[in-house]
């Protein structure tokens, strides 16, 4: 495997939970490649001049360090040319993750920063189509080391909804009860996420968001009859919530690129401004700390999956309109 070091990885494309994971992981391999490396993460926003230059500095506690830069569209100026200078010529104690999210926004520094020979780009991009998430759900399952058939795939989708993150869970959840290489089927599917096909995790999602506490409740509970995991209940909610966040700090942008910024199609804006207007900035602050919360506690163990996720439709409700 190719060092990392005196390389810059550039991560882009509006996918958020594609760029989270592509960044973990390439963390993850700096610090396997040299365990006392120290990664740092930094937001180019704000970035003043000779701050680039500190940050891809030696370690004083290691021969080697890392740097994860994000938001990288919203590099001002000064520092663009000090990042640009330094891709020209990268210090091989240092390896460098840039984290683009997508848009025309900094597309100057990104066309720039492709032409270094120190600069590798993984592009991202969610699918757009169910049959393009059920073949994504299908290489999910190969890197898990494990198979799916076409109509098991789509089953899934609709069983489970169209947030990556869960999907990504519910691929995990499969692998993990097959044995490796084994194919998995639609009775597979049916079993851990089957019952009403229609219980998915951004209909509690919306309806918890719209302060539909009942119906939100409701399809919790049928939820837990079908089996289907409390992590992507938590994950389509958290969503959710985010989308609204960014949606909330969005500034002067058409819709397109609104909903390139947001990461929905742009038919959602509509849905995602009319529930917006029943939440504050605290709001929804509070109901993503409750939904973190919940999430630490299901994987921790803390508390009962179930309990934890009506607790959290409770608390993101009471959220709303604070």
């Amino acid at each position: 495997m190719a060092s990392a070091f005196g390389k810059i990885l550039l991560i882009t494309g509006p996918a958020e939970f594609l760029a989270e994971r592509t960044r973990s992981r390439a963390v993850a391999a700096i610090t396997a490649e040299a365990p006392d490396c120290e990664v740092q993460t930094a937001t180019s926003a704000g970035l003043g001049p000779g701050e680039i230059a500190g940050l891809t500095s030696p370690s004083l506690f290691s021969n080697v360090s890392g740097l994860v830069l994000t938001e990288l569209q919203d590099l001002p100026d000064v520092a663009r040319d000090e990042l640009l200078a330094y891709a020209a010529e990268p210090s091989p104690d240092v390896a460098v993750v840039l984290v683009h999210g997508g848009g025309q926004k900094g597309k100057g520094t990104l066309d720039k920063l492709r032409v270094q020979a120190s600069v590798h780009e993984v592009k991202l991009e969610a699918p757009k189509y169910e049959r393009d998430y059920a073949r994504w759900v299908a290489t999910e399952l190969r890197d898990l080391g494990a198979t799916i058939d076409e109509q098991a795939a789509t089953l899934l989708v609709a069983a489970v909804g169209q947030d990556l993150r869960a999907l990504a869970g519910a691929a995990n959840q499969l692998a993990s009860t097959i044995e490796k290489g084994e194919r998995v089927g639609v009775e597979t599917v049916r079993q851990y996420f089957g019952g009403r096909a229609d219980v998915r995790g951004y209909e509690i999602a919306d309806a918890a968001i719209d302060g539909r506490i009942d119906v939100a409740l409701e399809h919790v509970r049928w939820a837990e009859t079908a089996r289907v995991a409390p992590v992507l209940i938590i994950a389509a909610l958290a969503s959710g919530l985010r989308s609204l966040a960014r949606l909330s700090d969005a500034r002067g942008l058409g819709d397109a690129e609104l909903a390139r910024h947001v990461g929905v199609p742009p038919f959602k804006l509509r849905i995602l401004r009319g529930q917006l207007r029943s939440w504050s900035t605290q709001g929804l602050a509070d109901a993503l700390a409750a939904v973190a919360r919940a999430d630490l506690d299901v994987k921790s163990g803390e508390a009962d999956g179930p309990f934890a996720v009506e607790r959290m439709v409770l608390q993101v409700s009471a959220a709303r309109g604070r």
